[in-house]
């Protein structure tokens, strides 16, 4: 955190108050530096890792800039996925809690386009989206961008890795020219460069060190010889480790996949997230992992984008990351909220130019530790505390978490500690709760009824 207050910024006087009743005093030193800037009407490039604040940056500078009585879509943020939009649209509509009639609308992939046509013809002041279903509305002529006067990039790096360069170039052609543009990315890789010199305006450059305090992470380093040995040494430290919520990075989706599936092989609760998965299966498994009804999610760097896990306990790198900011990034998700984390990296010797340029980056000399005793193999693999149980209805059924969370804990059902997070999408519900009640809670809601009806509920397993 920096010490400078929001109070310290020309903001309106809603906003400032609801800023207090969210508990957010200081800035932190992303919103310090950009905010300025972006109020003044700048364009701003900020580089900094999840975590950093950014949203609240840009989503205050949306919400001071936004006149709602002008009932058109003013402001457009593009995400990389669709879970970082949903979390986006969340965080705007908390920070404008305190200005009525304020309409966020979410355009994503893997969701009905038809819904959407009259969502838009109802009209919104803001759109989050991802940027191939943006494109898709913006040629159809179902989204009018005449009004826009401020285009937000969230995660550009990780829009561009995924191939969205063509999409984001359309947009901004039936952009306004007469518009400010801010542009967020935890790297800054050359591609970003050329596309800040081609969409923007003499931006100010905002930069937070992606750096971690060595008191919250600690990172450790294995060498081994070949790929064989990197799955046995991976086995090896999470048997060591038993970590209760881990990531495990890899450099491809097809690296992903076969991880996973031979973790699963030795028995541990892994999941795998990656670019082939069907948008169904992707929500549900970051609904599980999120929810702890599974220790381990095997992912590559661009799925990871927009996940949202609170107190993960340790990352391991499969393999060192291509790029050394995106290793930084990667282990910057263990060790938040001044909880401890474990940061594991398995190389090799084929791995020495990154390695190298690890070392430059970290400022230390990277040396491979021993690996665990064989003997840990002899323990029971962990566990995870939670089970997943899906309900066939959603919010188009008026199905509320609380109805859920009623439906389980009335007469002889289980108690209120032994469930945890609930999500509630369009026309599913997730709830997790403790394994030990999960046969009681089944029960529950297949006799019981939610909002008076019945729905078919199941366990989720991998």
């Amino acid at each position: 955190m920096s010490d400078l207050k929001f109070s310290t910024l020309a903001l309106k006087p809603e906003l400032l108050s609801n800023l207090e009743s969210l508990g957010y005093e200081s800035m932190t030193p992303i919103q310090a530096q950009s905010l300025p800037d972006i109020l003044k009407g700048k364009d701003v490039i900020g580089q900094g890792k999840t975590g950093s604040g950014k949203t609240a940056a840009f989503g205050l500078g949306l919400l001071q800039k936004l006149d709602v009585k002008r009932f058109r879509i003013q402001s457009l943020i593009l995400c990389p996925t669709r879970e970082l939009a949903d979390q986006v649209a969340k965080e705007i509509r908390r920070l404008a809690r305190s200005i009525h009639n304020i309409k966020v609308l979410t355009l994503c992939g893997g969701m009905p386009f038809g819904p959407q046509i009259g969502s838009l013809e109802h009209g919104a002041h803001i759109v989050v989206g991802t940027p191939g279903r943006v494109e898709e509305h913006v040629i159809k002529g179902t989204l009018n961008l005449e009004n826009l006067n401020l285009l937000i990039l969230d995660e550009a790096d990780r829009m561009l890795d995924m191939g969205f360069q063509p999409a984001l170039d359309n947009i901004v052609r039936r952009a306004p020219d007469d518009r400010q543009t801010l542009l967020f990315s935890a790297t800054f890789p050359n591609k970003i460069k050329q596309i800040s010199e081609r969409i923007m305006t003499k931006p100010g450059m905002v930069k937070v060190e992606s750096t971690h305090d060595d008191s919250s992470i600690t990172q450790h380093f294995y060498k081994v010889a070949d790929n064989d040995q990197r799955l046995e040494a991976l086995r090896l430290l999470l048997m060591q480790h038993k970590p209760e919520s881990a990531v495990v990075f890899c450099n491809t989706k097809k690296d992903a996949q076969i991880v996973a599936d031979k973790l699963i092989a030795f028995g541990f609760s892994t999941l795998a997230l990656h670019g082939d998965l069907e948008q169904r299966d992707r929500d549900q498994t970051l609904v599980r992992f999120a929810n702890k009804s599974a220790n381990v999610l095997v992912a590559t760097d661009v799925a990871a984008r927009g996940l949202d896990i609170d107190n993960l306990d340790a990352v391991f790198n499969f393999h060192i990351a291509l790029d050394t900011e995106v290793h930084v990034h990667r282990i910057g998700r263990t060790g938040r909220a001044g909880s401890k984390g474990i940061a594991c990296s398995i190389f090799s010797d084929k791995e020495s130019y990154k390695v190298a340029l690890l070392e430059d980056y970290l400022n230390r000399k990277i040396v491979g530790e021993e690996l665990p005793d064989f003997n840990v193999l002899h323990d029971a693999v962990m566990r995870p505390q939670m089970i997943t149980i899906q309900i066939d209805g959603g919010k188009r059924d008026k199905v509320r978490p609380g109805d859920i969370l009623g439906a389980l804990t009335g007469e002889n059902g289980i108690k209120g500690d032994q469930v945890g997070k609930i999500n509630v999408s369009q026309n599913f519900a997730y709830v997790a709760v403790k394994r030990s009640a999960h046969k009681l809670a089944i029960k529950k809601l297949e006799k019981g009824k939610i909002k008076g009806r019945n729905f078919r509920v199941r366990v989720i397993r991998g």
